[in-house]
């Protein structure tokens, strides 16, 4: 005896398998050594960096009008350097579990202002703004690493002149702040 074939609505839904696209690209790993003590040289980021860690950001697009009061807003929580602070990880806090007695923190940081500059051009560019830092102390204890990634060899994987001229302007801001620190 045959069996009847139940309607595709009462088997369940349909499962497509959705393969993935895989592109390669090629990023740029920036780092700036110095012989500044590893305090001094967070000291001065945070003197040239504001501090967005309270959620001012979603306060500020939450609350505002209008773009002019978001960027007034954003203007006032930045800092001389136009970035704000997003987020700060102590890997050297919990690196000494381990043995590895190191100063290290991972900074995430930026500014929505500048981010715009890029994301209008290519909102996939959302995945590296905004950008992040590594700040080491060398092994020695003696100096400090910066190490980064290079904003525009992040986000410009394809022909947009537009968006490479805004992640280079980027690029240059960063390395500004790197330097005025180092």
């Amino acid at each position: 005896m045959r069996r009847k074939r139940r309607p595709s609505y009462e088997r369940g839904p349909i499962v497509s398998r959705i393969l993935p696209t895989v592109r390669s690209f090629q990023a740029r790993r920036v780092r700036y050594e110095t012989t500044r003590k590893f305090d001094e040289v967070l000291a001065g980021l945070r003197a040239a960096v504001g501090d967005a860690t309270h959620g001012e950001l979603a306060q500020a697009a939450g609350g505002s009008s209008g773009k002019e009061q978001f960027e007034e807003r954003m203007k006032k929580v930045a800092g001389v350097s136009d970035f704000m602070l997003f987020f700060e990880l102590d890997h050297g806090g919990w690196l000494k579990t381990y043995g590895i007695r190191r100063k290290a923190l991972r900074w995430v940081f930026g500014n929505p202002l500048i981010a715009y500059t890029m994301l209008r051009h290519d909102i996939t560019a959302g995945l590296f703004a905004p950008v992040e830092l590594l700040l080491v102390e060398n092994e020695s204890g003696y100096g400090t690493t910066i190490v980064y990634d290079l904003p525009s060899s992040l986000m410009v994987i394809d022909d947009n002149p537009p968006l490479l001229d805004a992640a280079r302007m980027l690029d240059r801001k960063f390395a500004a702040l790197i330097e005025r620190v180092v």
